[in-house]
């Protein structure tokens, strides 16, 4: 992934503080909650794909169980305050959380700490071929679905929309992929908006039933000064025919989705975990679950943390030298 040397810089600027004790969590019972997101989406299937791996059911004293949210925000939430043990959050989010600069929300989100890279997540904005939105500014008087409230997809949509000056002059429809690409397909929206991999389904969908185009948001984001302002996205693209009828490559941007765990969990459960998905087998079991988690991998499992690890993840990345 083509992360940029100043996301790293940061990591030397977030606080490294002793974590709060969290009254929610029974961690001797070692039931481990993870997190995941909405129906459509790839943090469930994170989720899912970690809880089904049959090494991880046969750790001795541990058991891990996804749960359904609503993507990234509310996973940093629940993480933090111990009801979620795991989850999958944007590093962008770790990093506003434990700074107290989320939108509207100046919490500190401490105890929310870094396992591992799972995958990049890009934004993707979908219209109407013919329909001569080229920019997020074409989007003024539009109805946009902009992604679940509570999700990355739905907070990086209203930072990124905000940041254009866009956000209080469109119809904003709060909605998860599917619901938003079946609206697309009824003619309901004239655009949507994912902060997801790609290939989506939710866009494979919408491309069943329409014509599709996706905007050239990294255009946006360069000329507007927004990787100044939030250094931890990187530049990267959607590759021609990653959907139908989309023949040409597309530049965006994408932030790294992690998983993390409250800083509780102790250290021991953490790097078994990660020992037993962080294998061979297990990275494959990761890949065929969908195609999405290809970069998993050793070698990438620090990228993209601008925060502090977590004990157990610094020691396994510190044994595999990648740290």
């Amino acid at each position: 992934m083509d992360f940029t040397r100043r996301s790293f810089v940061l990591a030397g600027t977030a606080a490294f503080v002793s974590p709060m004790v969290s009254t929610d969590l029974a961690f001797a019972a070692k039931r481990l909650v993870f997190g995941g997101g909405p129906a459509g989406g790839t943090f469930q299937v994170v989720a899912n794909a970690v809880q089904t791996y049959g090494p991880i059911k046969q750790l001795d004293g541990i058991k891990i169980k996804a749960q359904s949210s609503a993507g990234s925000v509310e996973n940093l939430r629940k993480v933090n305050k111990g009801r979620s043990h795991f989850g999958v959050v944007y590093s962008g989010h770790v990093f506003q959380g434990r700074e107290g600069i989320l939108k509207n929300d100046p919490n500190k989100y401490e105890d929310v700490m870094a396992l591992a890279f799972l995958y990049g997540a890009p934004a993707q904005l979908i219209v109407r071929k013919g329909s001569g939105i080229k920019s997020v500014k074409d989007l003024e008087g539009k109805r946009v679905g902009v992604g679940n409230a509570g999700s990355g997809a739905f907070a990086n949509c209203e930072l990124f929309f905000t940041h254009m000056g866009i956000w209080d002059k469109i119809e904003r429809n709060a909605m998860g992929y599917n619901d938003a690409a079946q609206a697309f397909g009824n003619n309901q929206l004239d655009a949507f908006w994912l902060f997801t991999a790609f290939p989506s389904g939710a866009v494979i969908m919408a491309a069943q039933t329409n014509d599709i185009e996706l905007v050239d948001l990294a255009k946006d984001a360069q000329d507007s000064g927004f990787f100044d302002k939030y250094p931890y996205f990187a530049k990267l693209s959607v590759p021609a025919g990653t959907y139908k009828g989309v023949d040409v490559e597309t530049p965006s941007f994408q932030d790294a989705a992690l998983w993390v765990a409250n800083s509780k969990v102790d250290a021991d459960t953490v790097y078994k975990v990660l020992a037993t998905i962080y294998t061979d087998e297990g990275l494959a079991h990761m890949k065929a679950q969908k195609k999405t988690f290809k970069n998993m991998s050793i070698q990438t499992g620090p990228t993209g943390v601008v925060t502090p690890f977590h004990p157990g993840a610094e020691k396994f990345w510190k044994e595999k030298g990648v740290m």
